[in-house]
């Protein structure tokens, strides 16, 4: 029985089955998925509907684009041009999906496993106790009566640090943030979200998250997201999933008893990054 933690499958669904075809994935085995289930790959409603059918055999955590599909269809926002998400909305199970995907954690700590795991990462000024006390704030209004206020007031790069004392949508919009959208920040924790590419782009006064001296060091983190990393964190215990996979690259698997990674090769349409 393993567990094997995925990067950002983004609705490549040909691909992800390649890759447990690859692994041996068993009906006793688990996956872990590091958010961005789905958009810009051919095939996300497929997608949706495979890793909702493992039940509690997956371990899925919101990424920001997962957040974008369900905002879109709340009404919330409109597609982008990149976006590939109407075949689920015009799917005849569109709601039971997206019930499911909106009861999805923004972070899982796994004691027994023994890792953490967020899209984009911890902020540096986070503990892990108190990351899994900021994630239960969204994940409560998330799941609540509350969603679609929260997707009407979910977009924008404000507040870009996080304050005790936020109180509302602007709250609820930085944790938002910094666990599905950072990527840069400053030792204070500011975010600068504009810049995505890879170490060579760091923005003047700001590091990589992982880069900062931080108080999440209980357990190993496992993230995506971060495409332009290839893969691959500069410091022990941080683990990037997301390779690409959308952009024509790989798609990983990391088993998480001994930390062997799998990849297949995915030859998608690349498309500009945002």
């Amino acid at each position: 029985m393993s567990t094997y933690a995925l990067g950002d499958i983004q609705g490549c669904y040909d691909q992800l089955i390649q890759l447990l075809e690859k692994i041996n994935f068993s009906e006793n085995d688990s996956l872990w998925i590091a958010g961005d289930l789905v958009n810009r790959g051919p095939k996300s409603l497929e997608t949706l509907r495979f890793l909702k059918s493992l039940d509690t055999r997956v371990t899925a955590v919101l990424g920001n684009h997962d957040l974008h599909l369900l905002a879109v269809h709340y009404g919330k926002t409109h597609q982008r041009r990149s976006d590939t998400l109407q075949e689920i909305l015009d799917a005849p199970d569109r709601d039971e999906l997206m019930n499911w995907l909106r009861m999805q954690p923004l972070l899982v700590v796994d004691e027994t496993l023994g890792y953490a795991m967020a899209h984009a990462g911890i902020p540096p000024e986070w503990s892990l106790k108190y990351a899994r006390k900021r994630a239960a704030e969204v994940e409560e209004v998330l799941r609540g009566d509350d969603a679609e206020l929260f997707f009407e007031n979910m977009y924008g790069n404000q507040p870009d640090r996080w304050h005790k004392e936020l109180e509302g949508w602007d709250r609820l919009r930085v944790i938002t943030n910094y666990l599905t959208r950072m990527r840069f920040c400053d030792k204070q924790g500011t975010l600068e979200l504009k810049t995505k590419g890879n170490l060579d782009t760091q923005p003047a006064g700001f590091k990589p998250w992982f880069s900062q001296p931080r108080k999440a060091t209980d357990m190993p983190i496992l993230f995506g997201h971060w495409a332009a990393l290839e893969g691959y964190a500069v410091h022990d215990n941080v683990f990037a999933l997301d390779t690409g996979c959308v952009w024509g690259n790989q798609l990983t698997a990391m088993r998480l008893e001994d930390r062997t990674r799998y990849s297949c090769d995915c030859a998608v349409l690349r498309r500009s990054e945002s």
